[in-house]
């Protein structure tokens, strides 16, 4: 009797070892709650929509694959306590973080665990600099992004007042001073080069400060919500200045907030992938749920198709052997074919310069 209880109790302890594996778990991590809010729910919904078409076309390796959503408040402590709490549910990649600031810390978490780390936002270089085998991203680095903007002010106010500001952040300060390097390195002196508190409401005193000293532009390194407060209290004041600023402003919010005051503002961003033909069907889809995919959606989604075809390639989930595929192999996703190099980074980055205008950002013609 008892013999035939013990073989009963292993025969269901391989049932529940094999449905426990019956599915892939995978993670997305960003700011679901707070002023990024916006962002996250573009990572998310990237992500979801992503997992979705995969599992309709038989999942990876014939299994089907889970989202777990979790909320890192664009913190750097928050961002560790979901990392290990990913881990714990046992998922093999994690979509995210947002956040330079989030992303960094988190990374050491999966890589202790053996987890895949694909950020579709985060472009502080050190990400990638840190030498961590496991760590991705689907946008470009800021040593590159602040190239472009410095050049620009250089080409455009190089014998105007230019002023540099940052919100001290991990990504806002790193991309201030990447472009006031280039800009610098371009034999221009910015007049002001400042920090300010982020999560205000109001930066009326601020911008007083800045037309006080006659300053033609304004380049901002932080996010959309303290852009567009600064960009409204200029145009409360009647002060002409040009707003310019990187890849943060990808969201709609930024015209909710900034209101007409948003018209002419400039940044940097990704070529649009709403624009590549291979994004058409996705991009149809997510409209037709009455959700725009623009910014850091399709980022998202073309980090989990690019886990999809490595995993598919390598014929493994083995971390080492996804880590080997996404380094040999270019992928046919959203975002159009992509390949990364050996730190983990796009060998290909394109920086594209947008304006805000009716409401919308369009590429600056």
């Amino acid at each position: 009797m008892h013999r035939i209880v013990a073989v009963a109790i292993l025969a269901l302890a391989a049932v529940v070892s094999y449905s426990a594996h019956a599915e892939v778990l995978i993670g997305v991590s960003a700011a679901m709650t707070g002023r990024l809010a916006w962002i996250g729910e573009q990572g998310q919904r990237g992500a979801e929509m992503a997992v979705a078409d995969i599992n309709a076309t038989g999942g990876v390796l014939g299994q089907q694959v889970r989202l777990i959503a979790v909320d890192d408040f664009c913190d750097p402590e928050q961002a560790v306590a979901v990392a290990k709490k990913l881990v714990a549910d046992g998922v093999v990649l994690v979509v995210g973080h947002y956040c330079s600031g989030a992303s960094i810390p988190a990374s050491k978490v999966y890589e202790a665990a053996g987890v895949l780390q694909i950020s579709p936002g985060s472009t502080n270089p050190l990400l990638t600099e840190q030498g961590r085998a496991n760590v991705f991203r689907v946008i470009g680095r800021d040593d590159a992004q602040g190239v472009v903007a410095g050049n620009y002010l250089a080409d455009h106010w190089g014998n105007k007042k230019i002023a540099i500001l940052h919100d001290g952040t991990t990504y806002g300060r790193g991309l201030a001073d990447e472009t006031r390097k280039q800009l610098n390195k371009r034999g221009v002196t910015d007049a002001i080069f400042e920090a300010y508190s982020p999560a205000k409401n109001d930066y009326s005193a601020e911008v007083a400060t800045l037309k006080a000293a006659k300053i033609a532009v304004v380049y901002v390194g932080g996010y959309h919500a303290e852009v567009a407060l600064m960009v409204r209290a200029a145009h409360d004041q009647g002060y002409a200045v040009q707003f310019i600023s990187g890849d943060a402003l990808a969201t709609e919010e930024f015209a909710l907030i900034a209101g007409p005051a948003a018209e002419g503002t400039l940044f940097t961003f990704s070529a649009d992938a709403r624009r590549n033909p291979e994004a058409a069907p996705v991009v149809e889809r997510f409209r037709a749920e009455n959700f725009e995919p623009a910014g850091y959606t399709l980022l998202s989604y073309g980090a989990v198709q690019a886990w999809a075809q490595a995993v598919e390639a390598a014929g493994s989930l083995e971390l080492r052997k996804v880590i080997a595929s996404l380094r040999a192999h270019s992928f046919d996703t959203a975002l159009g074919r992509i390949d990364f190099d050996d730190k983990g980074d796009l060998t290909v980055q394109s920086w594209v310069w947008y304006i805000w205008k009716g409401g919308e950002y369009v590429p600056l013609e």
